[in-house]
């Protein structure tokens, strides 16, 4: 018999089957990528999609993959067991984009924007590779605010994360399922699950643009006792919204990809990357 789901759970597991449902995001047979940093966000996306694997009317297929940056080959041990106790397929790859980012080679942009940029792309080409429709990005409610004001007060622009956005023509899918949870939830079920997560060793963690957005948002929901909920609850109601709004712009058409590596434009660094991949 299963055992019954935490609050916290069932939170993640029902807030995925939503943002799936009213953004159209995936269709029978489509084939999902996890960028799985090991982290709590994707570990806990990696699970609720493998539930949602049994409650779905159609079959879907997941895969696990991991980038590891470089500083540490050997941190991604946890995720190897886990994916094969939970039959999960997956494919990891140690890199050098993380010490290369941090290098004197890298003198134009900043090491995050590099080494996410280069994750990214190599993301897109397993996409192809593996023929996968769908990647899914472990972005979650905190991050989605973070990202609107990031975008507001350095960029002057009214943008948050999209659930669901083609790439390439439609070729490849970005879907971020538990964009509407808060971290707080995701910790507490990561938790109840027993998941193994780990952290990935990187000079810069804790230093970012993201991080520091953190800090002075922090400081701005002492405003008022209800700050912080009425800006997460407006925040993601309104991406909700506009992405529902839009529609499924896949209905209607060939949901195929092409096998062999994307070319051009990589199209997939945020204008602030350094957030969970």
């Amino acid at each position: 018999m299963s055992r019954k789901r935490s609050f916290a759970q069932e939170t993640c597991v029902r807030s995925v089957g939503k943002v799936l449902h009213r953004t159209g995001a995936i269709w029978p047979g489509c084939r999902i990528g996890v960028a799985a940093s090991g982290g709590v966000d994707s570990f806990v996306l990696l699970k609720c999609l493998q539930i949602r694997q049994t409650i779905l009317p159609f079959p879907i297929e997941i895969m696990a993959i991991h980038l590891n940056p470089g500083f540490a080959p050997d941190n991604h041990a946890p995720l190897v067991e886990w994916l094969a106790k939970e039959g999960i397929p997956g494919h990891l790859e140690v890199t050098d984009y993380g010490p290369v980012a941090h290098s004197p080679e890298n003198r134009r942009r900043s090491a995050c924007f590099l080494c996410a940029m280069k994750r990214r792309k190599r993301l897109f080409e397993l996409c192809a590779e593996y023929g996968l429709t769908h990647v899914a990005f472990g972005h979650n409610a905190d991050d989605l605010v973070e990202t609107f004001f990031m975008n507001l007060c350095r960029g002057g622009r009214v943008q948050g994360l999209n659930p669901c956005e083609p790439f390439f023509s439609g070729k490849i899918v970005v879907v971020r399922p538990i964009i509407a949870v808060e971290k707080t939830y995701i910790k507490a079920a990561a938790r109840q699950w027993n998941l193994p997560v780990f952290s990935n060793p990187c000079p810069s963690a804790g230093h970012t643009s993201r991080s520091d957005m953190a800090e002075t948002l922090r400081n701005f929901y002492g405003i008022a006792k209800d700050t912080r909920q009425c800006i997460f609850n407006g925040l993601i109601r309104w991406q909700m919204d506009a992405a529902s709004r839009d529609g499924g712009p896949w209905e209607g058409r060939a949901r195929t990809v092409r096998s062999g590596p994307l070319m051009g434009d990589d199209g997939a660094a945020d204008d602030f990357p350094d957030g969970p991949a």
